[in-house]
């Protein structure tokens, strides 16, 4: 990961905004989970999911997007047409992970939780900069871009834990979306788990939460 502090950057419209911590703190912190809000929502909204989820040892970052939104049209429409809001939110989401990494915790123990417009942003983060990241979460989610955007990545996911969860009645996100996110990231190396619940819409489902539990244990067990 390039230092962000010495590489010239244009701002963008989600630079500068407001960071929420909660959990260990951060340089105490064994593992560490990007948090992404959706559109219309908040970075304390996310983050009172970390409350269901239970894990000590694990400090919780959410970056709050300018605007409530992390782009302006809807997450199929062309790329450039998302631009530059589509980059300056990747950017920020890239300088969370270097600032995570200065502060002791290693890619490997660095999880990404999104809903909705946060989770396509968690899972355009993790395809254009693939590594071993220790987990990357989509609750209704999927990649940004029409079916046909070039997917040609370099790099593995090496093993990569991926949760991909989307209700049959979600009114946001197709099935297909998800379907095809799930293939991109498989081809990358990760570790893909996509469930789909039944006559559920644009919600949170209980049993994507205890998987998320499971992944954070995972992190926590000494090497």
């Amino acid at each position: 990961m390039a230092d962000s502090s010495q590489v010239a950057v244009p701002a963008g419209p989600h630079q500068g905004q407001p960071v929420i911590y909660a959990g260990a703190p951060l340089h105490e912190a064994r593992a560490a989970m990007i948090m992404l809000h959706g559109r219309g929502s908040t970075a304390a909204d996310i983050l009172t999911v970390a409350e269901h989820l239970g894990q000590p040892g694990f400090a919780f970052v959410a970056p709050e997007a300018a605007d409530d939104a992390w782009y302006p049209l809807k997450y199929w429409a062309p790329l450039a047409a998302n631009e530059p809001w589509l980059s300056s939110a990747l950017l920020a989401v890239e300088e969370l992970v270097y600032r995570i990494n200065e502060a002791g915790v290693p890619p490997e123990r660095l999880m990404f939780l999104g809903f909705s417009q946060g989770a396509c942003i968690s899972l355009e983060f993790v395809v254009r900069r693939p590594r071993r990241y220790g987990g990357a979460v989509a609750l209704s989610g999927a990649l940004v871009g029409p079916p046909d955007t070039p997917r040609g990545y370099r790099g593995s996911l090496a093993g990569t834990p991926v949760l991909l969860g989307c209700g049959d009645r979600d009114e946001h996100f197709s099935i297909e979306a998800v379907d095809h996110a799930s293939e991109v990231m498989r081809r990358l190396g990760g570790d893909v788990t996509k469930r789909i619940y039944p006559n559920m819409g644009h919600v949170i489902h209980q049993d994507e939460l205890e998987f998320v539990r499971e992944m954070m244990a995972a992190l926590l067990v000494p090497d």
